[in-house]
Parts: structure tokens; C-alpha cells; sequence
């Protein structure tokens, strides 16, 4: 069968910092392929519409399958599947991912007939199954997978990280893709899931909680097939057990892999582990991200289960390994002006590269479920951690504007001239390279950060709404949050 990947459009801050590969629709496009199906990946991020309507009238397959990892991309997908619907009636069209996983019902209610099925939970076990039954009734009785007839019992958990390597050969201009000064960047995983349970978070409640590593052998084979020399290790918390991570490295030493790395890690898990990230700053990792807040009431409120004193000691660990730290700060639209000075002073005063996101109430955390403040708006599109979705202390316009005043720091410190004569090494190598992804970037700030663009987004007619939400009183259940439901048997942080 011919089946096309389809993964939508950029999020508004990846106009600035990055571009990512479609890691997880590479997986998934390994294992369909493994099931004998032909297989071919489209990355909106890097081609727009009218190449969509070329590779489908040319192309022709008998099923479509689009990523929807981000809300905002909710009516992007919508659409294209009801014109695929409407130009090719007779394709099979299925929608998975992490967000889609949260608002399957919904999805099918928009699409109005445009979408088969929409897939919960991973995707790389149950696609080949989904494609397998096209044509057959009961598609709502396999794990996972929701039609406008029902739902399927819970999805079923990739049991091997091995067995699917990303189908990296489907991409196409992979030089599109950078993560600030790596350029180009591609990405690869090492572990899969986070035992935590930060309440403004969805990856522990996507994944039931478990925590899955591939093997070193596997994870350095991977690692070797990249051509890129910079890579994201996608992984949610990276290098929870020292000794995982000391054994990959050892592999990638042995095979004499030289790559520069990006991870994303908690503040304890770096002061637990100090050694492994020292060890992997050998072998070339030179970008730490890591979420911080400046008080007490903010950790207790996003369930971070660390202290402010551990934050900046983890900063300045991650200084004396010389390694650059991108720091995210989540600011809440409770704020006013007195607040928003106060961290732009902090960010002024650090090293580090610090970026703030808007607290946001997103289905598949639990603040969705808990959050007692009113949603203001109810349009997907707003739902990406850059604009305001519940009620601000300031004018709206004003709170934006503080936002703006703030993130430019980010601005004078790390972008324009100030980041070529930090970061012009790097910069010149890339474009040595032919790169130009960083370097086009280092003056749009003004562009992309703007605080009358981002007010101005919340007037614009919205064709998809979001359904309501129910605020629960206690806690929630295990059924209102999870994807994968918990099994005791997997492994935790604290094994």
C-alpha cells in the first residue's frame, strides 16, 4: 500500500530558534515500511501546502497519516484532510500523535467524516495494524484507535526502542533543520518517558509514567548513521541513571562518533549525576536546556519537587562543565509589571540563554483538569505557550508587551551582534557549510516576538473551537489522565 507521513506547519518560536526533525513520524514511517507498505514522508516545516497537493495528486496513496503533536496545528490538519477528502474520496485518512491523543473525539467531530481514525498513544506499534485493517470494519476494536463508531481499549506500548530506528532517508532538505547555533541539527532518542509528574507537563501522563532506553549498541548505531555534526537528544529528562548514560557514551567513544549535543534534563537529575553529563561533555555536548523557577510557590505549584537552591546550583554545575545552559522560566498571566522586572533583572544578570513560556492549561496535563481560572479563549491556535489562554492581571495587550520586554533580553544577549561575537566559531563553521538557518534568524526577533501580533492573533475568526472542559474537584483518576495507563512493573526514576 502507498501510504504518505505527513507532519504540519512550524510553531510560532520555531520562526526563531529551531527546526526539528520529524523524529517521531520517522519511527513510525520505519515501521510501517517494516510491515511492506510504500512509504513517503512530507515535512510541512519545510515545504508548504501546494507541495502536499503535488506529492498527493502524483503520489497517490491509499492512506495519509498526519502528525498532530502540537495543539496549534489542530485546524492546519483539519483542513488538509477535509481537501484530501474532497479531491481523493477515496483515501483512507488517519490522524496520530501526542496531541491528538488527548482530543481524538474532537478531532473526528471537526473533520466531519474527513478523518477515519484518529490513533492514541504510540504509533509505531499499532499504525501497521491500522493499515492493515483499511477497508475492514471495526477499525474502533484495535488498542489505541478511535473512530466516530467508538474507542479501542487502552494503546499498546512499544515494548523495544531497537525496533524502529527513524527512517531518516524519507526526509527531505534536511539542512532545514537547526537548533540555535547547530546548524544543521538532527535529533535522535536514547530514552523514552518520564517517571515525574510536574502538573503543567503531558509527557508523564502520555506515557503512563514509564520510563523505556534503548540499547547503547542501538543508540550509538543510530548516532553513527547521522551525517549531521549536531544532534538533539530528544529524551524528556536525559541521563536519569548515570549508568545508562556512561554506557551509550562508551559505545559512542568506542566508534569514535564525533557530534556536538543539545539535551533537555531536570536540575537534580544534573547535581545527582554530575559525572555522566562531564563525561558527555567529552564527547561534545554543548547545549543544556533546563526549567527553572525563582521561588518556592512557583516549584510547589508546577509539582517540580526541587528548590531554588538547587536550581542555581545546577546553573552554576552546568557553568564549570562549560556548557551552555538555555534556561525556561514559565511565566503565569498573573503577572504584573513588578514581576516581570524582576526576572528580567535575573536574566540580565546570568550567563545563560533564558526564554519564558506562558503558563498554559493544556489538555493532557493535569492543570487542565485542575486549573480553576476561565479559559479566555478557545482557539487551538493559541494553544502553543506563547500567548495568554487564561485570564491576565494586566490588560491583555499590556501583558504581552511585558512578555515582549522580557524574552528581549534573550534578544540583546544571545541574538544579533552580540550572539556572532559569542557564537561566531560556530556560525562561520556552519556557514563554511553552505548553513544559513542561524544566521537568518539572529535579527527577527522584532518580527516573530511582537506583542501586537500576538495580541492581534486573538481576534482572528476561529473556525475550530475547542470543546469545553470540566474542571475536576480532588484529584484527578488515573482514566482522566493517562494515555498509557501505569504499569508498577516499569522502571522509575528512583530504581
Amino acid at each position: 500500500m502507498r501510504v504518505l507521513l505527513v507532519h504540519p506547519s512550524p510553531l510560532l518560536y520555531a520562526e526563531l530558534y529551531l527546526r526539528l526533525e520529524p523524529l517521531g513520524l520517522e519511527r513510525v514511517a520505519a515501521a510501517v515500511r517494516m510491515a511492506g507498505h510504500d512509504v513517503r514522508l512530507l515535512d510541512l516545516q519545510v515545504f508548504d501546502h501546494a507541495e502536499y497537493a503535488r506529492v498527493l495528486n502524483e503520489f497517490r496513496p491509499r492512506a495519509v497519516g498526519f502528525s498532530l503533536n502540537y495543539l496549534t496545528n489542530v485546524p492546519e490538519v483539519i483542513d488538509l484532510a477535509k481537501a484530501t477528502r474532497a479531491r481523493h474520496p477515496e483515501t483512507f485518512i488517519f490522524v496520530g500523535g501526542h496531541s491528538a491523543s488527548f482530543v481524538a473525539s474532537e478531532l473526528l467531530e471537526h473533520a466531519a467524516g474527513a478523518i477515519d481514525c484518529v490513533v492514541r498513544g504510540e504509533g509505531e506499534v499499532i499504525a501497521p495494524r491500522v493499515l492493515e485493517a483499511v477497508g475492514e470494519r471495526g477499525l474502533e476494536r484495535l488498542p489505541g484507535v478511535v473512530t466516530r463508531d467508538g474507542a479501542g481499549p487502552s494503546p499498546t506500548l512499544l515494548d523495544d526502542l531497537d525496533r524502529y530506528p527513524p527512517a531518516r532517508d524519507l526526509g527531505r532538505r534536511r539542512h532545514r533543520y537547526f537548533l540555535g547555533v547547530l546548524d544543521p541539527c538532527a535529533s535522535a532518542e536514547l530514552t523514552r518517558g518520564c517517571p515525574w509528574d510536574c502538573s503543567f507537563c503531558s509527557a508523564w501522563t502520555f506515557y503512563g509514567r514509564s520510563y523505556r532506553k534503548s540499547s547503547p549498541e542501538a543508540a550509538a548505531e543510530d548516532l553513527a548513521r547521522i551525517r549531521e555534526p549536531n544532534v538533539f537528544l530528544v529524551d524528556d529528562v536525559a541521563f536519569i541513571h548515570a549508568e545508562d548514560g556512561f554506557a551509550i557514551g562508551r559505545e559512542v567513544e568506542r566508534r569514535g562518533i564525533r557530534k556536538q549535543y543539545y539535551l533537555e534534563t531536570r536540575c537534580d537529575v544534573l547535581l545527582r549525576n554530575q559525572e555522566v553529563f562531564a563525561y558527555w561533555r567529552r564527547l561534545g555536548l554543548f547545549y543544556m536546556f533546563l526549567g527553572v523557577a525563582l521561588d518556592e510557590e512557583a516549584l510547589k505549584l508546577h509539582r517540580k519537587r526541587v528548590t531554588p537552591s538547587e536550581n542555581l546550583r545546577a546553573l552554576e554545575v552546568a557553568r564549570s562543565l562549560d556548557i551552555m545552559v538555555a534556561v525556561n522560566i514559565i511565566a503565569d498571566p498573573d503577572w504584573d509589571e513588578r514581576r516581570f522586572a524582576i526576572v528580567r533583572e535575573w536574566a540580565l544578570s546570568r550567563p545563560e540563554i533564558v526564554h519564558l513560556t506562558v503558563a498554559t492549561p493544556y489538555p493532557g496535563t493535569e492543570t487542565w483538569l485542575t486549573e480553576k481560572r476561565e479559559l479566555t479563549s478557545h482557539d487551538y491556535r493559541l494553544f502553543d505557550v506563547q500567548h495568554a489562554v487564561l485570564p491576565t492581571r494586566l490588560p491583555l495587550r499590556r501583558f504581552y508587551e511585558e512578555l515582549v520586554r522580557t524574552q528581549a533580553v534573550l534578544n540583546r544577549k544571545h541574538l544579533g551582534w552580540g550572539a556572532l561575537r559569542r557564537y561566531g566559531g560556530p556560525a562561520l563553521r556552519a556557514l563554511a557549510r553552505g548553513q544559513t538557518n542561524y544566521l537568518a534568524m539572529l535579527w527577527k526577533f522584532s518580527a516573530v516576538y511582537n506583542a501586537a501580533r500576538q495580541h492581534g492573533d486573538h481576534a482572528r475568526p476561529v473556525t475550530y473551537a475547542m470543546r469545553p472542559r470540566r474542571v475536576v474537584t480532588g484529584a484527578p483518576t488515573p482514566a482522566q489522565l493517562y494515555i498509557h495507563q501505569p504499569q508498577s512493573a516499569r522502571r522509575t526514576a528512583t530504581a
